[in-house]
């Protein structure tokens, strides 16, 4: 999850990260497995956090990061579609992308304490060391962060629900989660990361005392992308995104917003901190 970043012409990008690291020595000869991703994740992963400490201690663990990535970096919807039958399997193949290489990116660095400590030679924005100067190698091409959400994910698939899943290693981002589904289960994976996204006072406040809506800065930089899912969906859009979220929120938070409908609508300042815990489950 970055902000809109500028794409600087003649700027000189950071030299892919790559793994010398096979795939899996169980990688299946068809189809795509994030299963050494997802075992990673629910052995570091606590709350929607990681236990970086514990992860960049365990050289097998960093191995086992490294053959996924080799993975990635030999197969992808592009160059191999029929390992990806399903329009699904190949969202989550971006999806898992991104965070699995996030976390590298962080690995490879630690200790960090903000994605936004990783500095290109000319930062005009901030992040712009971390998600457009570093690149990675994915299905035999070259990608940095930036173009893998916007390019892979956001602008191929039209759906704005994976902003509750790309994960940029940040306080404020969306909790990463330890569970990887492809194919139908990924639908429900996707509702349920909105509904958590949206029922957390961290990214949706309403303080009716003061006619005030404080929502996560995510809402603002990629509102485009929700209002344009209402408009896809015919719906109406009066009120900004405040419409969206009425849209798409649970019962409870529905009727709160609507009685805040016309409330003055603020954005709080995003958390750069890394979303670190010291809690790793063995």
């Amino acid at each position: 999850m970055a902000i809109g970043l500028l794409v600087i012409s003649g700027c000189t990008s950071l030299p892919p990260i790559t793994v010398t690291t096979p795939p899996p020595h169980d990688f299946p000869a068809e189809g795509f497995s994030h299963k050494t991703f997802a075992q990673l994740l629910k052995r570091y992963v606590a709350d929607g956090r990681v236990d970086y400490d514990a992860w960049h201690a365990n050289n097998a663990s960093l191995i086992e990061l490294d053959s996924y990535i080799a993975a990635l970096a030999a197969y992808s919807p592009e160059n191999t579609p029929q390992r990806f039958a399903k329009e699904n399997d190949r969202k989550a193949y971006w999806l898992y992308a991104y965070n699995a290489l996030v976390i590298k990116a962080v690995l490879d660095r630690w200790p960090l304490d903000s994605v936004t400590d990783v500095k290109a030679p000319l930062e005009l924005v901030k992040g712009y060391g971390f998600f457009y100067q570093q690149q990675f190698i994915v299905g035999g091409k070259t990608y940095n962060l930036y173009d893998i959400e916007h390019e892979k994910v956001l602008k191929g698939w039209d759906d704005p629900r994976a902003h509750y899943v790309l994960n940029c290693a940040s306080g404020s981002c969306p909790v990463i989660r330890p569970e990887l589904p492809t194919g139908d289960a990924l639908e429900p994976f996707l509702n349920k990361a909105m509904h958590d996204f949206l029922s957390n006072p961290k990214n949706i406040t309403i303080d009716h005392a003061n006619k005030k809506i404080n929502l996560s800065l995510i809402f603002s930089w990629y509102e485009k992308d929700f209002l344009n899912d209402m408009h896809r969906r015919g719906l109406p859009v009066e009120h900004g995104i405040v419409d969206y979220l009425i849209n798409v929120a649970s019962a409870g938070m529905k009727g709160e917003l609507e009685a805040a409908v016309n409330y003055t609508v603020s954005y709080d300042e995003y958390d750069w901190d890394i979303n670190k815990t010291t809690k790793s489950k063995k």
